[in-house]
């Protein structure tokens, strides 16, 4: 077996049950469905379905709107996304997933569907009671080019277990390129999940609503 088997995949039943939340891929064998709502800015939903702990298959459909110009995206895609690396620490785990995938983006500064790439990376660091994730998404076509870069840290005020609800307060920062958000994005954030349940949800620095589910079954 490879060095990935008896050591690695035990090490992972021990710690999947902890961290196995904000990811996307859950644990081998599930599915994880996830929709994010930012208003006046994007709405995203996505479904990925994992044969193995380091691989999952599945496509999105994300909307975006630009809040510096009328310009407005809409792109369907699906996607591989690869656990490249896993440290399972004492009392902490970090990932370092890849993805990419293609798909067809439409939008109203172009006529008709391009074929559209999409490319990205997450690196994230998570114990029970301190979290930070990076995470830079690409979506690029012949008519437009965009990068979303969202960084979150986390902290929660007691220690959680699978079993109970996890409560954390989040507080994160997103940067947008292709002249669809000015500045950066900030915003305050409650998130709760118990199980393979998660909800997330706060307002912008500029008061504007945003939002997160996501299920692991």
């Amino acid at each position: 077996m490879s060095r990935w088997s008896k050591s690695t995949v035990g090490a992972l039943a021990l710690a999947l049950p902890v961290f196995s939340y904000a990811k996307p891929i859950a644990f081998a064998d599930g599915t994880t469905v996830m929709a994010e709502y930012g208003a006046g800015t994007m709405k995203e939903i996505q479904i990925f379905f994992a044969p193995q702990f380091n691989y999952s298959v599945g496509g999105g459909h994300v909307e975006l709107d630009s809040d510096e110009s009328a310009k407005s995206r809409s792109i369907t895609y699906a996607r591989l996304n690869y656990l490249l690396h896993r440290w399972n620490l004492e009392s902490a785990q970090a990932n370092f997933f890849v993805w990419g995938g293609a798909g067809s983006g439409t939008g109203n500064t172009f006529r008709g569907a391009e074929f559209a790439a999409n490319a990205g990376a997450q690196a994230d660091y998570e114990t029970r009671r301190v979290y930070g994730s990076l995470k830079i998404d690409w979506q690029g076509a012949a008519d437009f080019s965009h990068r979303i870069d969202t960084l979150q840290l986390g902290i929660a005020p007691y220690k959680h277990n699978y079993q109970g609800l996890a409560t954390w307060l989040v507080l994160q920062a997103r940067d947008y390129t292709g002249e669809l958000h000015r500045g950066t994005e900030w915003a305050a954030l409650l998130r709760l999940f118990k199980g393979g349940a998660w909800l997330e949800a706060g307002v912008s620095y500029q008061g504007t609503f945003q939002a997160m589910t996501m299920f692991n079954f």
